[in-house]
């Protein structure tokens, strides 16, 4: 993999990682198309996916802002609320990864990924069919219960081509929650899981360039950062106008070519 290619990887991984059009079946369509082949696949995936989350932290610092300083306080406040809901989401995506992190790993190089993420494509356009259609009653907050069902929602997109803000978000609406604070919890919430899977992996010594040369790894991880950041603001704004319908459409007409890609 060159430089070039890298940047592109990373520009995919920027815009499909807040778009509810699934980050890691992008990725791995684009590698396909590119005819890129990566030793270490996982790592570079999450690379990628580490240069978004600094992204989400720029975009969304004046809330992560208001919640740390709200942690301080003695008394327990909204701010300590939101934080434990946020910590009953991971535990979901943590079992996901403690148990399943290396079958994960293998169906990336599976030779059938690309009709593994046609067919999550599709799942992912009928979530967010649904969430667009359903009239469900609006909720003042995010419950406890819901923060767990998103969580649960959010590990169930391990599967690549499950969109993973498609999954949280249309899960979030559905259960009856404003879409601006989906959209906040859903890119909030990705943090701790994602920054994790990192110190496991420089933890376990799994987190190495061995088949991706040190520049591309950096080109990548630049582009997926800065492309991240506009993403981000796009989607929240995205969200809360509630036109998801027209992501529900995309995805299905990639999940197709996918899959029909494979057959022919």
């Amino acid at each position: 993999m060159d430089t070039l290619q890298a940047i592109i990887l990373g520009i995919v991984q920027g815009l499909t990682e807040f778009l509810p059009v699934s980050s890691s079946g992008h990725l791995q369509l684009a590698k396909e198309l590119l005819g890129v082949e990566i030793a270490e696949n996982l790592t570079f995936d999450v690379t990628l996916h580490a240069a978004t989350v600094l992204s989400t932290i720029v975009v969304l610092w004046s809330e992560i802002r208001r919640l740390i300083c709200g942690l301080f306080s003695r008394r327990f406040n909204e701010e300590q609320a939101f934080v434990l809901k946020i910590i009953i989401s991971m535990i979901p995506i943590g079992i996901v990864g403690l148990l399943l992190r290396d079958k994960i790993d293998m169906m990336l190089s599976s030779p059938y990924i690309m009709v593994i993420v046609g067919a999550m494509l599709l799942l992912t356009s009928a979530l967010l069919a649904f969430a667009y259609y359903a009239k469900p009653r609006i909720k003042e907050r995010i419950s406890y219960r819901d923060a767990l069902i998103i969580g649960i929602a959010q590990a169930v997109a391990s599967m690549p081509g499950l969109s993973r803000s498609g999954s949280t978000i249309a899960t979030g609406l559905l259960l009856g929650n404003k879409r601006s604070s989906v959209a906040t919890f859903s890119f909030l919430m990705v943090l701790a899981p994602i920054l994790g899977e990192m110190l496991l992996e420089i933890a376990g010594g799994e987190f190495s360039a061995t088949g991706i040369d040190t520049a591309a790894l950096a080109a990548g991880f630049v582009s997926a950062f800065a492309v991240g950041c506009l993403a981000c603001k796009f989607m929240i704004e995205i969200v809360k106008r509630g036109k998801l319908i027209w992501f529900a459409a995309y995805c299905a007409v990639v999940g197709l070519t996918a899959i029909l890609s494979y057959i022919f």
